[in-house]
């Protein structure tokens, strides 16, 4: 039998020598794993590393550990089969290493984590060299000082993640040894990309876009970091195939730029149409950056932006200054091998066509802080991503600090992407549940319903969807009722919305809470369906659910088509979200199974999705 020792080598000598080894171990060696400041002297690091599980917290240090029990396969969480290891037992405490070449040529390194679930601290080289919380967020440390000229780099991580610990924000992973209700299969450790990548003493560290509709110009911010040097110069050059729009040089004052970049107004709206971000036309502007000094370029990076709005207009959300009808679905991002972590890069880029082509126009991401790479593709391919923070349990000091600190670090990493049009902070009073009782959990929510605005004012925000709702810029009902004239009949033309706001909704909860009442904002059906179908000889099919079941495949048809045409036919909502686009563990409510085959046809699923009135396009409604 190999050892441990050799297995390691082997593998590593392979990846080395044959760069697509990468692309079946989560993200291929093309796919940059963080799509909006890219550079070209980079190596990932997923791949084999050498792994041991610490359930009583011995270890503080890497020469605490005995002995490396088994190997692990990264980005994917123990808990998955795809990992290697496949224990989803409580394993509070988890220790990874490997040894990794640099990329070639001078310069620093910078070390990038994309997220760790929940807290790690990391050493290169046996030096300790940062400590991170948040499960969900990247963190980048730069370990140019620590380098060994020599030989192979070490690095060791130590990942702490309490399974027990409801005060987090931890999503719908669970809390009980075995997933119950609509709580799924823990992630603990390391569950993105891990990479390296060759930076100069002074560098491009993050870029943000922000399109300004109204002005036809771009907002651009650029933050350098490393050494200090006056006279730096950035030079940002924007094209659409093989037009160029901007080819500019601004100077670098204390470390930063902050501009707005005017494009030529092309005046009739036919021209202005080729140039804006759509689902149907999502057309991006590639930037190309290049940092200067003294007449030497010392860094350079790929970029992208689009040109698009998104507002409401009174009672409707409008894309690009017009109504936009949202058909959207709701993803909870699990694979049944891989848990969190997509497959591959190619897997994220799928489900993003297979939404599309079920007839949505985009995603609610729920309770995930979704991989880059999934917001890349919908960038690329045209889907709208309502981004939403995974929820903590429990109303504690610790659990608000938890959540502000690293839903700022969410829009952070994310406002810069086009797809995503609102932010989700809160889901069904999760994490405040007394917010009718409660002043301290109004003020919560609305204390993060304006943090959110003031990091990002350009989209917008829905305080707590579902229910309950204080501050909010959309009205978010979830409705489980499948009965389609049940449905008609509560939201129909002949109710007044003061009606529907003083009755109480599914769950005994109000949808608006005394002393907010309906200004009128958009309402949005934003969780409905839930049908569930799984075949009676499935694994698993006595315990899996859906809020309804149906007997075969074609009366889940019958059943997704009618309640479909129904919610479409309502004008009163200015967008829907269904629920779910897979199933996802023992919820067997999706329109694909788990392993994205449809259910019935795709052209079906469309046909019924698009049924009935309610579609509108950025050049029509």
């Amino acid at each position: 039998m190999q050892s441990l020792g050799g297995r390691l080598e082997n593998l590593q000598r392979e990846e080395s020598c044959n760069p697509d080894t990468r692309a079946e171990v989560g993200v291929p060696a093309t796919a940059y794993p963080r799509p909006q400041l890219q550079r070209s002297n980079w190596k990932s690091l997923n791949g084999l590393w050498k792994f041991a599980f610490d359930d009583e917290g011995r270890c503080v240090r890497p020469g605490d550990i005995d002995e490396w029990t088994t190997t692990i396969e990264v980005p994917f969480a123990p808990e998955s089969s795809r990992s290697g290891i496949g224990d989803t037992g409580f394993h509070p405490n988890c220790w990874y290493e490997r040894e990794f070449d640099l990329p070639p040529g001078k310069g620093g390194v910078l070390l990038h984590f994309g997220a760790v679930d929940y807290r790690a601290r990391v050493w290169v080289n046996g030096q300790f060299m940062t400590e991170h919380e948040g499960g969900h967020t990247p963190f980048t440390v730069d370990i140019t000082p620590v380098l060994d000229e020599n030989g192979p780099q070490r690095v060791t991580v130590w990942a702490s993640d309490d399974p027990l610990d409801i005060s987090k924000p931890r999503g719908k992973q669970d809390w009980r040894l075995e997933p119950h209700s609509i709580w799924y299969p823990r992630t603990s450790g390391i569950w993105q990309t891990v990479w390296v990548e060759r930076v100069g003493e002074t560098y491009i560290e993050r870029l943000r876009w922000t399109p300004e509709f109204e002005r036809w110009e771009i907002g651009f911010e650029a933050f350098i970091a490393g050494k200090t040097l006056n006279g730096l110069q950035l030079n940002v050059r924007l094209t659409v195939g093989n037009q160029l729009l901007v080819n500019d040089s601004y100077g670098v004052i204390n470390g930063e730029i902050h501009r707005r970049i005017a494009l030529s107004d092309p005046g009739i709206d036919d021209y202005r149409n080729e140039l804006l971000w759509s689902p149907e036309t999502p057309t991006l502007i590639q930037a190309e950056i290049q940092l200067w000094y003294q007449n030497q370029l010392i860094d350079e990076v790929r970029s992208y932006t689009a040109m698009r709005c998104v507002t409401l207009q009174r009672d409707r959300f409008t894309l690009n200054g017009r109504p936009y009808y949202l058909r959207l679905v709701l993803d909870q991002g699990y694979w049944p091998d891989t848990l969190m972590t997509a497959p591959s890069d190619e897997a994220l880029r799928r489900d993003v066509e297979l939404v599309k082509m079920m007839g949505f126009n985009g995603v609610r991401k729920h309770q995930k802080i979704e991989d880059p790479r999934f917001l890349y593709w919908a960038d690329v391919l045209g889907l709208l991503v309502w981004e939403e923070m995974p929820s903590a349990y429990r109303f504690t000091p610790k659990a608000v600090e938890r959540i502000t600190r690293e839903w700022t670090e969410v829009i952070k990493r994310d406002v810069s992407h086009p797809c995503i049009v609102v932010w989700v902070p809160f889901n069904e009073s999760w994490g405040v549940p007394n917010l009718v009782q409660t002043p301290a959990h109004r003020d919560y929510v609305q204390a993060l319903y304006y943090l959110t605005k003031t990091l990002d004012p350009t989209r917008p925000v829905i305080g707590n969807d579902g229910w309950e709702s204080t501050i909010t810029d959309i009205i978010a009902i979830h409705d489980y009722d499948t009965n389609p004239l049940r449905l008609s009949h509560r939201y129909g033309p002949e109710v007044k919305l003061s009606d529907l706001f003083d009755h109480r909704r599914p769950g005994g909860r109000v949808l608006t809470l005394d002393g907010y009442p309906h200004q009128g904002q958009p309402v949005m059906l934003t969780e409905f369906g839930g049908i569930a179908y799984v075949p009676g000889e499935a694994p698993g099919a006595d315990k899996a659910w859906g809020y309804e079941r149906s007997s075969n495949i074609s009366e889940l048809e019958m059943k997704y088509t009618a309640l479909l045409t129904a919610v479409n036919q309502i004008e009163m909502f200015s967008g829907f979200c269904y629920t779910q686009f897979t199933d996802t563990f023992q919820e067997a409510n999706g329109l694909l199974y788990a392993d994205r085959t449809p259910k019935f046809p795709l052209e079906a699923i469309a046909a019924a999705t698009l049924s009935g009135g309610g579609i509108c396009t950025p050049t029509s409604c």
